[in-house]
């Protein structure tokens, strides 16, 4: 009878089995061929790239499990299996040392180059004074000068203030910002509402205060991005090291350069014996920290560079 009375009022009786109140459920669409093969060629193309990107890496964990003789034979798969060369490594080189060197030495220069740019790029962005563009200029001016032109001059600085031989000319230049990072966080500071600042000013807080109660916090992201851009680069940095830290003990030697002595140790020109297997189980040890770095900051360094983008 209700089933005659809809048909009777024009209403074409429910067919399906959900609830009245139920929302109802999207449809898949259907993607035309053109589509998957666009796909198809996408995802051929991204692991065509990433297999380009992994091999040195697949390679280098291959070469540290190969005996002497068949390191360079540029095989991904040993053919004689060598785990002792991850024992025997500590025994031929002081991997221990030249690790944590690296390591103190890129926090403090990550931290401070953070923490100066950081308060130069408010005042850039906060101050409102006569010249501050011009200045500013100035400072994103030295950008432009090669590291070759600025080497001599900060060796002689050191060599005056009687610091060569020890890791301060290492991070020592990271006390007065750099341009890059200034100009990263002062782009993000003038994303951030004028208004927070004078309500803090009107409460009483003074201008450090505005900069370490509101700045800071609200800058984690940039600030993250900043700390492993310049964790990677001291992390990375041969040539400093080179310069001020090759005349010491080996044991004072940073990663980089203590990979650089391994090299010349165990070459035949030099009377080695060409073990290099302990050099590729070495590099892959110290590539090891940056990889956890990466992992556990992807996040914030995600997040980092998206919001710089958006700012600047």
């Amino acid at each position: 009878m209700a089933t005659t009375r809809t048909q009777a009022a024009g209403v074409e009786p429910r067919t399906d089995t959900r609830p009245a109140d139920e929302p109802p459920r999207p449809r898949r669409k259907r993607l035309s061929p053109r589509s998957k093969a666009g796909r198809v060629l996408l995802w051929s193309l991204l692991t065509l790239f990433s297999a380009a990107f992994l091999y040195p890496l697949v390679w280098l964990i291959a070469a540290s499990l190969k005996p002497r003789g068949e390191v360079f034979d540029n095989s991904l798969i040993p053919r004689t299996f060598s785990p002792q060369n991850y024992i025997q490594v500590w025994e031929q080189l002081p991997l221990v040392s030249w690790v944590t060197n690296s390591f103190l030495i890129a926090v403090l220069a990550a931290t401070l180059v953070t923490i100066s740019s950081a308060m130069v790029a408010f005042g850039f962005a906060y101050f409102r004074f006569p010249g501050r563009n011009f200045l500013f200029g100035l400072v994103l001016a030295t950008m432009m000068l090669p590291g070759a032109v600025t080497m001599v001059p900060q060796y002689l600085i050191w060599k005056n203030l009687g610091v060569l031989g020890t890791w301060i000319p290492l991070f020592g230049m990271n006390l007065f910002g750099s341009a890059f990072y200034i100009f990263l966080q002062r782009q993000f500071f003038l994303g951030l509402p004028r208004e927070l600042f004078e309500a803090a000013r009107i409460d009483g807080a003074s201008y450090f205060g505005l900069f370490r109660r509101i700045a800071l916090p609200l800058s984690i992201p940039s600030l993250v991005v900043i700390f492993i851009f310049e964790f990677q680069a001291s992390w990375n940095n041969l040539q400093s090291a080179l310069i001020y830290l090759n005349a010491g003990s080996v044991e004072g030697f940073t990663a980089p350069l203590g990979i650089a002595y391994a090299m010349t140790k165990y070459s035949p020109t030099n009377g080695g014996q060409g073990d290099y297997q302990f050099v590729m189980v070495a590099t892959l040890l110290i590539t090891l920290p940056m990889l956890i770095l990466f992992a556990f900051g992807q996040r914030h360094f995600i997040e980092g560079v998206a919001t710089e983008g958006r700012k600047g």
